[in-house]
């Protein structure tokens, strides 16, 4: 599939702000099973300083400075990706869980100690005995561990309720879990919570979802949205293999990849710091539509 893709973000100001820093992660990554032949980032006012480079998990981090005088920041990311399937492994053979939390330890080879860091608690998710709880019926003894996390996937799918009201980026995983509702950063985090806590690596991650209108109906323009899920160690044979619990799915050529860490913080899309600006109003428009 191809695709082309446009991310908006318009930051209005109350105060005029003065100098600000910020940091994007709007560049979708080269993968084996995705390429980008082109990408642009166009940021209005223009930088006085603007730096691209990879941060600690390889996404495309782009920094950049203004300085003088700005009631508004509008930062426009176009892209053009092509992506295709990755391989489908079926859960059914896939190496016991609990084999894979001893290779997960990092103790044996090159990509198992890379994986090692995803165990443990990062600042918006950890281990937990309230997802070892919810999560330990999904993995009996011997069972494969694809096949375990499928489980795990469908019934965060099943029993959790997507409400985009009910939570905010501020809102706590144990919150969201505690609500049984949430957005799809809950939905990945709650998993990323449960695999951790049965010590599998389990990362975040950010990209963008294809989304298709009703029958009969037109795909209205900006109206796509940044989209979350995960990605599980499997060992070094199979590597990392994705999954969407707010879809109950495991991704495909609709699921473009932009970055990823070990929870949002790691890849929000626009962060940044500023002088000035009092209260802050936020619009974002994404539109990704298929390529011809």
């Amino acid at each position: 599939m191809r695709y082309h893709i446009v991310h908006r973000t318009l930051y209005t100001y109350e105060c005029p702000v003065t100098v600000s820093h910020h940091v994007a992660r709007l560049g979708p990554r080269p993968l084996p099973h995705q390429k980008c032949p082109w990408h642009e980032l166009e940021i209005v006012p223009e930088p006085v300083a603007r730096v691209s480079r990879l941060d600690a998990y390889g996404n495309q981090a782009v920094y950049f400075e203004l300085s003088g005088s700005h009631s508004r920041l509008e930062v426009m990311a176009r892209s053009y990706v092509e992506v295709s399937a990755p391989p489908k492994n079926g859960p059914a053979a896939t190496p016991p869980w609990e084999q894979i939390v001893e290779l997960a330890r990092g103790d044996g080879a090159a990509g198992a100690a890379m994986a090692a860091e995803f165990r443990f608690a990062s600042p918006l998710v950890g281990p937990d005995a309230i997802f070892a709880g919810y999560a330990r019926p999904s993995f009996p003894p011997g069972r494969p561990v694809l096949e375990a996390a499928a489980e795990l996937n469908r019934r965060i799918f099943t029993d959790f309720t997507f409400d985009p009201v009910a939570t905010d980026v501020a809102t706590l995983v144990t919150d969201a879990f505690a609500k049984r509702r949430g957005v799809c950063q809950d939905f990945a985090h709650i998993l990323i919570g449960c695999l951790r806590s049965m010590g599998l690596a389990a990362r975040y991650v950010s990209g963008y979802l294809e989304t298709i209108p009703p029958p009969g109906q037109e795909r209205l323009v900006g109206a796509d949205a940044s989209h979350a899920w995960v990605s599980l160690f499997c060992g070094d044979d199979l590597g990392w293999i994705d999954l969407d619990p707010t879809n109950n799915l495991l991704p495909g050529d609709r699921h473009i990849t932009i970055a990823w860490g070990r929870d949002f913080l790691d890849v929000s899309p626009l962060r940044g710091v500023t002088w000035g600006a009092g209260e802050q109003w936020l619009q974002v428009e994404v539109d990704v539509s298929p390529a011809t």
